[in-house]
């Protein structure tokens, strides 16, 4: 069943991290902190429930780690201020790996498949007697093949923020004065 993200977000997030000058002079020092502090305790509660091992975790569960690279891991998980809706962004970095998916759906990044779970096909390259996925580059004469590919749901940053739900409001506690 086809799925739709729902979001695309095209902008580079490091123009609006907190500490940047035009988000410290867009908001007020007390929102800014909130925000910061909100952004701070999701990613820290994603970031812990990922574990790193071998073998995949169960369906529904947060994803596996196989990684040892500490930009191209789920658990690099960066937050900033969305100053359309003037509101937080939290989430795993994209990792430009992309998934064929069809036409209709264009193309979707690992964390929103580990998130949200889909199917899709996915094209790999015959390097010796073994298939690889992710290459970029194919050499001329080299065997190319697209393969299905399910992926159950392995939600993380969904649980993350009902986990924190209830402490979102505490980051406000005292910063409106009469």
């Amino acid at each position: 069943m086809p799925h739709d993200f729902g979001f695309t977000l095209s902008l580079r997030m490091r123009d609006f991290f907190f500490d940047r000058q035009a988000i410290v002079d867009r908001l007020s020092q007390a929102n800014r902190r909130a925000l910061s502090k909100v952004g701070a305790f999701l990613r820290r509660r994603a970031r812990s429930s990922l574990r790193r091992r071998k073998s995949p975790s169960p369906p529904g569960n947060p994803p596996s780690v196989h990684s040892d690279d500490n930009v191209a891991t789920l658990k690099n998980i960066l937050f900033a201020y969305e100053p359309e809706h003037e509101s937080l962004v939290v989430g795993p970095v994209a990792l430009n790996q992309r998934f064929y998916i069809g036409p209709q759906l264009g193309s979707a990044t690992v964390p929103q498949l580990q998130e949200f779970g889909s199917r899709v096909r996915v094209r790999e390259v015959q390097i010796g007697q073994k298939w690889f996925s992710g290459i970029r580059r194919v050499r001329p004469g080299q065997k190319t093949r697209v393969r299905a590919a399910k992926y159950p749901p392995r939600p993380f940053m969904g649980p993350a923020l009902e986990a924190e739900r209830q402490n979102i409001p505490e980051a406000w506690a005292g910063t409106v004065s009469n």
